[in-house]
């Protein structure tokens, strides 16, 4: 009989999850396909164009809200047992709350595992694939930048000529091993620039042990400065936000190729954010489950179930606001970013862990 109750938890909990991210998928399929014929009505394409990419993003959405997901469908599953006498027949058979919620709250913790390891890469490539089917059809062509594995590449649109760049590194504030390339509306050379370094940190980009190769009837010259200076659409600022789009960057890559993405160029506290906010996933979910059943398992009343969902959605909506408060401290630098990411999960627990023992009395 364990087992059948045990099979009966699961089964209904996951079939209401499953019905819940449903729901979401929908609701965002509808809201974002707005956004991508508004964004592909001036451009000739086919009318599933707006559709498949819509389809695509929203599955990388879904992952951002699985915490309230998780909480509506642990929330959902509660009221629907109290509703139908099911949770008095469950306690009837030796299953306390503490245990009804140990059993939820695994399968949400290995919920977020699968997501993290077989679902987030899904997502990311696809995210990949969107980023890039919308870059083609962006009007703002001339000017493009990319992390390539060779490095980091950009492309500008001057007054009267444009200009390539191409380096192998961001550390810092500094490009290391820079080469510039300038061609006129001809597309013929106009000249060539290596540096060992430049300092981005402004629009104006500081050059360090500088050459410029020129050609002059065939002949190659070349002129040395120890400092050069050349102004740019891009500074550090600019070229770190292009590349914070945690969508596109997948759990896998993150731990298996974090010191290879370092050296790449990406920002070391991008790194960390991308990779803790994941890595926190798992028991956030953990956690919602936690508040959905000390909303609901205090009392087996049915009088409350309405007051406890409105309080439940409240409280869900304050905490993803703390969470956000917390990182935006953490961006900023007033406390360390990884505690500002794992500073709500702690405080929630010490919420849950009392929660669960008055519940567990009753």
């Amino acid at each position: 009989m364990n087992k059948i109750i045990l099979n009966y938890i699961i089964k209904n909990f996951t079939k209401n999850f499953l019905i819940v991210v449903g729901i979401f998928y929908c609701f965002g399929l509808i809201l974002n396909l707005f956004e991508e014929v508004e964004f592909f009505k001036n451009i000739n394409v086919s009318i599933f164009t707006p559709l498949v990419l819509t389809s695509i993003y929203i599955p990388s959405l879904i992952i951002k809200i699985l915490p309230f997901i998780i909480f509506i469908s642990s929330l959902w599953f509660m009221l629907s047992i109290k509703g139908n006498k099911d949770l008095l027949t469950i306690k009837i058979f030796g299953y306390s709350n503490i245990k009804i919620f140990i059993i939820l709250a695994f399968c949400a913790f290995l919920i977020g595992w699968l997501v993290l390891f077989i679902i987030n890469p899904i997502t990311s490539s696809m995210s990949k694939y969107y980023e890039q089917v919308k870059s083609n059809y962006s009007r703002d062509v001339d000017h493009l930048i990319n992390f390539k594995r060779d490095g980091l590449w950009i492309k500008e649109k001057l007054n009267n000529k444009h200009r390539f760049i191409s380096s192998k590194k961001l550390e810092g504030n500094f490009l290391k091993d820079v080469t510039i390339f300038h061609f006129d509306d001809k597309s013929n050379l106009i000249n060539k620039i290596t540096a060992e370094k430049a300092n981005i940190k402004d629009s104006e980009w500081i050059l360090f042990e500088t050459n410029i190769f020129k050609s002059d009837q065939g002949i190659i010259d070349k002129t040395f400065f120890e400092e050069y200076n050349i102004n740019s659409i891009y500074d550090l600022n600019k070229i770190n936000n292009l590349f914070k789009n945690f969508d596109t960057m997948s759990f896998m890559d993150l731990v298996f190729n974090y010191n290879k993405l370092l050296d790449s160029g990406y920002n070391k506290n991008f790194l960390n954010q991308s990779l803790h906010t994941l890595l926190a996933l798992p028991f956030f979910l953990l956690l919602m489950t936690g508040i959905a059943s000390i909303l609901t398992m205090g009392n087996l009343k049915k009088k409350n179930n309405l007051k406890m969902s409105v309080i439940g959605l409240v409280l869900v909506i304050i905490v993803y606001y703390l969470k956000d408060l917390s990182l935006a401290l953490g961006q900023i630098d007033k406390i360390p970013l990884i505690l500002s990411i794992w500073a709500p999960i702690i405080a929630l627990s010490l919420f849950t862990f009392i929660g669960l023992i008055q519940i567990n009395e009753k």
